[in-house]
């Protein structure tokens, strides 16, 4: 784990990753908060790309949580079977729209707490909730944050609950609508697991990690 950075250096590091990419934008296909809620719960050990191929023709005939129920649980299977767990998280949207009709009239309720009680949905799905579609600077923290987190000496933490405290008290505020974007996109793209493409890095003269690559 990397010893944090100090408050000029965070600074400087999202100062370059706004000036490359000003608006980031999360990469799963949605059309209202709805579909966010499940697109973000299915991605869970699944891809970006994987996750939009299964919604696409999931999403033009089920955009509503009563939609989905009169698809049902088998007609969900028959859309999202290429995504890992599957049937497990079929049987969650369907639980999860029965509770969105019956308990909050058919719409997505905007507070996290709220939003965890939903099967299916955990705390880093509420996030991406509440920040891509109510625009609150909530912090996701996936595999990518974390790894670059504690590489990086960004937002250093031993679980995901740390390095989602460390992004709200250490980025300045200015970044932190898009904060979780950008350190998702970097680790999904230049800061990978196995092999970080460190001369493509917009940050490399100012990260500390030791073993870079060329």
């Amino acid at each position: 784990m990397a010893k944090q950075l100090d408050y000029h250096t965070i600074r400087e590091i999202f100062t370059r990753f706004q000036t490359a990419e000003a608006e980031p934008k999360g990469e799963l296909n949605h059309v209202n908060a709805y579909t966010l809620v499940v697109a973000v719960a299915l991605s869970a050990q699944a891809t970006d790309a994987g996750v939009n191929k299964a919604t696409e023709a999931l999403f033009k005939i089920a955009d509503t949580p009563e939609k989905m129920l009169e698809l049902g649980e088998e007609g969900v299977i028959a859309h999202i079977k290429t995504i890992g767990l599957y049937r497990n998280k079929a049987k969650n949207v369907i639980k999860l729209s029965r509770i969105l009709v019956e308990e909050y009239g058919g719409e997505v309720p905007n507070s996290r707490a709220a939003l965890e009680s939903l099967p299916g949905v955990g705390r880093k799905t509420a996030n991406v909730v509440l920040n891509m579609w109510w625009g609150h600077p909530s912090q996701a923290v996936d595999t990518h944050i974390f790894r670059i987190g504690n590489r990086t000496g960004i937002c250093p933490g031993k679980d995901v609950v740390a390095v989602e405290r460390a992004i709200e008290d250490h980025i300045p505020v200015d970044f932190q609508h898009h904060a979780h974007h950008w350190l998702i996109l970097h680790g999904r793209y230049i800061c990978k697991a196995r092999k970080p493409a460190c001369g493509a890095c917009l940050i490399r003269d100012l990260c500390p990690f030791e073993d870079k690559t060329e």
